[in-house]
């Protein structure tokens, strides 16, 4: 059976979706369908915490299914701009997982992650795949994975 761990970009999967469909990211179907492909040993979705109630039943949600939440607060500059984003985290966490693996699964757009793909591809064999919003993801981060799945309706709420 293969072995599979999901990544997820969870800001920028919410933000792709609620754009281009004005709707949100179903996860349990996604987990479902990985799990037809073979056993889920890794699954993080990393998020940004602004410690607001609907976000923290979203988590909760997240955990009930089977992801392990990994939390960053959130940080408003004093300019009035917003940091909080995880690639820096996602790409170490990939990097201790792929030789574990069989399957890498990323949930992001950001084409900031291309390298760290053909990196594992090439380095490990681990077969790579990319859920994201066709529209708004980089054509690099599509051309670096061995699969692209668009999201659409299939897998929203």
């Amino acid at each position: 059976m293969k072995r599979i761990a999901v990544f997820v970009d969870v800001q920028n999967i919410y933000y792709t979706t609620r754009e281009a469909y004005g709707l949100q990211f179903n996860y349990r179907k996604l987990w479902q369908r990985l799990s037809e492909q073979g056993e889920i040993v890794t699954a993080i979705a990393y998020a940004i915490d602004r410690g607001d109630d609907r976000q923290q039943k979203f988590q909760s949600a997240l955990k009930h299914i089977g992801f392990d939440v990994k939390l960053k607060p959130f940080i408003q500059r004093a300019d009035g701009s917003a940091k909080g984003d995880w690639d820096v985290g996602i790409t170490i966490d990939v990097m201790e997982t792929a030789h574990t693996v069989d399957t890498v699964v990323l949930l992001s757009g950001d084409g900031d992650f291309d390298m760290l793909l053909s990196k594992i591809n090439g380095k490990y064999g681990v077969v790579t795949q990319v859920y994201g919003v066709e529209s708004l993801t980089a054509n690099s981060l599509i051309n670096a994975a061995c699969s692209f799945h668009p999201i659409g309706e299939d897998l929203l709420q």
